[in-house]
């Protein structure tokens, strides 16, 4: 398996990089055009990234000290979050205390662990889903999906649970049978959508230059929920009851608003487009939207991997790399200037 391009140039072995885009895009005629075109975008974006990542340190980014247009704070922000909601839509309460809430779904002590066990299992095979459904419908949708689903599942498997606890003997195992039936399908809804996205996202949405960096703030985003809700579910399982998968599908509901409103789509699009994405001073994901196309609309040449060589912007001065004439201005109240002068 050859090493990523983006990698390579990173490295400074660029004519590596060259022939590996080569081969994977073609080595000749338009082809190859497309390929130099995107090698160029590549390695003009890293220079850019030297410059702009150099005072990049965790503490920076986190408040996105110097990092001007590309907004690195915001993506911190961003990626911390979707993953401490990862943890509190319910899974950490699922896997860690399974047999708890097999019990309040009427299950027997000596059955309680292989269910959990089996639940895993299901767990494992359902990731298998996004392989064919992540790049198809994208980012976005796969977290909506999983947030409905994970939402409609949960609830109906605190309220099975809770009809479990009041039936009369003889008459538990119909509402118990549903509530576990919800259960798993909870587990295969989140294994499908929301275990993969979250770390997917900041390896997609974060320059080359801090990437790395970009996916650690993920790591502490997660390792926050998950404690945080690791310490909490036994307190919440001991007072609340089945009421406490009430409160994991409130958190589902309240995550669709949350990635309709802040997370941009990052599906088809390369870590170039992602940072004029991310060029808009506004958090709104509908304002970063129209920021971009408007950029594009009114400067196609700010987008340019697949055409011609050159193309880079600047998001730090507000000049383009290369083809397009200095004082370009990333603002879309200046981008239709063409070559003028921003602010």
């Amino acid at each position: 398996m050859p090493e990523s391009p983006r990698w390579l140039v990173k490295a400074g072995r660029e004519q590596e990089a060259r022939y590996i885009l080569g081969r994977l895009r073609g080595e000749s005629g338009e082809d190859g055009s497309r390929a130099e075109a995107e090698f160029q975008d590549i390695r003009n974006t890293c220079k850019l990234e030297r410059q702009t990542a150099k005072p990049q340190s965790y503490f920076a980014m986190f408040f996105g000290i110097g990092s001007g247009k590309l907004h690195t704070g915001r993506r911190v922000q961003l990626v911390v979050w979707l993953q401490i909601m990862q943890e509190w839509i319910g899974i950490a309460g699922i896997t860690i205390y399974g047999p708890t809430i097999f019990q309040l779904a009427g299950v027997s002590a000596k059955d309680r662990l292989w269910v959990s066990g089996l639940n895993d299992i299901t767990y494992m095979f359902s990731t298998l889903i996004c392989v064919f459904t992540l790049d198809r419908i994208g980012r976005r949708w796969t977290l909506y999906w999983g947030s409905i689903g994970q939402g409609v599942s949960i609830l109906l498997a605190g309220g099975f649970s809770r009809i479990t606890a009041d039936a009369a003997p003889g008459h538990a195992a119909g509402p118990g049978g549903a509530a576990i039936f919800f259960v798993f399908l909870f587990t295969a809804i989140f294994g499908a959508t929301w275990l993969t996205v979250p770390w997917l996202y900041p390896a997609e949405i974060f320059p080359l230059e801090i990437r790395a960096k970009g996916n650690a703030w993920g790591v502490v985003g997660w390792s926050i929920g998950n404690g945080w809700l690791g310490l909490l579910c036994p307190v919440m399982f001991s007072a609340l009851g089945e009421k406490t998968l009430y409160i994991f599908g409130a958190c589902n509901v309240l995550t669709i608003p949350m990635v309709w409103a802040l997370y941009p789509e990052t599906n088809q699009r390369t870590l170039e487009e992602m940072d004029l994405v991310f060029a808009s001073d506004s958090i709104w994901n509908w304002e970063a939207e129209k920021n971009y196309k408007l950029l594009v609309e009114q400067n196609p040449e700010l987008v340019q991997a697949a055409r011609r060589s050159h193309s880079v912007v600047n998001l730090e001065m507000g000049m383009r790399m290369g083809s397009v004439s200095r004082g370009m201005s990333l603002d879309v109240r200046h981008a239709g200037d063409g070559g003028g002068k921003g602010e």
